[in-house]
């Protein structure tokens, strides 16, 4: 699993079957110090409640089609988490919505 936020949607009037009642939305990945780590990407939300601004948990590649009914849903990642808090030895980050 790894650490995003939330900082897009994406709008589709038409989508795969098995992605029907699920919103797509941009994440920006991040490390444990909740900085900006890489490109920002597009994740189906399969907890169906992140929005803009929340610091989620997602997953990629296979693991991303498992967390929906229909395992052969055609995702790249999947956003299975929302998160509350960080905490870590070095430091603790209180995450949420800004």
């Amino acid at each position: 699993m790894k650490l995003g936020k939330v900082i897009g949607t994406i709008v589709a009037t038409r989508k795969q079957e098995s992605l029907k009642g699920f919103r797509l939305l941009i994440v920006q990945p991040l490390d444990q110090n909740l900085e900006k780590s890489g490109r920002p990407l597009i994740a189906a939300d399969a907890v169906a409640l992140a929005g803009y601004g929340d610091t989620v948990f997602f997953v990629t590649s296979r693991d991303a089609t498992q967390a929906f009914d229909d395992v052969f849903t055609p995702v790249d990642a999947a956003i299975v988490g929302i998160v509350d808090s960080v905490h870590s030895i070095d430091s603790e980050v209180e995450s949420g919505k800004q």
